[in-house]
Formats: C-alpha cells, structure tokens, sequence
C-alpha cells in the first residue's frame, strides 16, 4: 500500500459554498506562484534586483573641507556623518565612534573652532570648513598640545577610548573660555563621558592648562 498521501490531503479544508476546483498545494509547489511579481517555488526568479539596486542608490556629492590643515574633496553619500567621513575615508581613526547617538562625546572635534559631535554632523554640509581632530592638535612634528601633554601628566585616563573627545572637548572649553572654575569646566565638559571614571584627573588636566595660556 503506497504511504503517498492524495492531492486532497494537502490541501487546506473548505468550507460551505467552497469551491474545490482550484489547484491543490501539490500542483502550486510543482509549478510555482507569481507572489509579488516574482515568481517562487518552481518558477524562474525575478526578484528585479538590478531594477530595485537603480531605484534604491543613494544621492551622493562632493564636499570639499580642510582637515587638519590639508584641503580634502571627497564624494560621499548624502547621509554619512563627519564621523564616518574621517574614518572610513580619510583613515584619521582618532575620533571614537561611541554611541553613535551623540550621548558619549568620544567622537567631538571642533569645526569652524567649535567643538561638535562628529556622529551627528552630516559630512555634506561642511563645505569650506576647518575642522581639527585629535591627530591634527600636535603643533610641531611630534610636539604634543599641551592639553594632551596635560592629561598624560595627569595620568587622565585608563582604557583611553573616551580620551581623543574628551581632549577635543577640552580644547574647545578652554578656547571659550569656561575654564573659571573646577565646577564650570565639569559643567561645560559633561557632554563627555568616561566609563573609567577619571573626571577628576581629566577636570584637573583642563583646569591646568587654562590656567599656562
């Protein structure tokens, strides 16, 4: 006795009224549906993904910016951020990628001379811009900032991965002149967070260096 189970076994009961005449699940399978005009299950694939790749691709432009002092023109996808730009593009990995949301501060750098979270600046609208990251501080071959010389004195940091921002940071509260006192550098560097805990070694690294320049 064959153990194949007849066409009405595979298909789905009907009710009252039903018609029984349509194609049962064993011939749809064997020949194959059109489900949102591509066709599955026996048929040829026509998935029009070359169609949806053309629809689909992304508006990009050139943007042209000067990058620690050297003027780059790079074509970019409309939505990549400044962040991204630096480090897929222009290989200055010195900016963190945190968050991604703007909460941690490991990405800032200052553009135009102010401090701003790369992640959440798009790249396309920095047209003619200046903008400073970590690598671009040191004045004179390897002559660190004072600031980066500052938070090593001070022993400001343990894994360091918060600390390019925060140094970027502090660079902009010091150029703006919020460095009055321990209370208002805390207050004007909260933007920026390190899960090590070395705020009072990092407060201390920018209270200092305000207080020689």
């Amino acid at each position: 006795m064959s153990s194949e189970l007849p066409d009405s076994a595979l298909s789905p009961p009907t009710g009252a009224g039903e018609s029984t005449s349509g194609p049962s699940r064993r011939t749809v399978i064997a020949t194959g549906v059109a489900v949102g005009g591509v066709v599955v299950a026996g048929g040829t694939f026509l998935a029009g993904a070359e169609e949806a790749t053309a629809k689909g691709a992304a508006p990009s432009s050139r943007v042209s910016l000067t990058v620690n002092g050297t003027r780059r023109t790079v074509t970019v996808d409309n939505r990549t951020s400044l962040l991204d730009l630096l480090r897929e593009h222009l290989d200055l990995t010195g900016s963190k990628k945190g968050c991604n949301a703007g909460a941690c501060g490991a990405c800032t750098v200052l553009v135009d001379g102010q401090r701003v979270n790369s992640c959440l600046t798009l790249a396309v609208r920095l047209e003619g811009a200046e903008v400073t990251t970590i690598e671009g501080l040191a004045a004179k071959g390897d002559e660190l900032h004072p600031l980066q010389q500052a938070f090593i004195d001070e022993d400001a940091f343990q894994c360091g991965y918060c600390t390019p921002g925060q140094i970027m940071s502090g660079v902009g509260c010091i150029q703006e002149g919020h460095t009055g006192s321990p209370e208002e550098i805390r207050e004007y560097m909260s933007g920026n967070v390190c899960r090590c805990g070395c705020y009072v070694k990092i407060v201390r690294a920018v209270e200092q260096t305000a207080a020689r320049k």
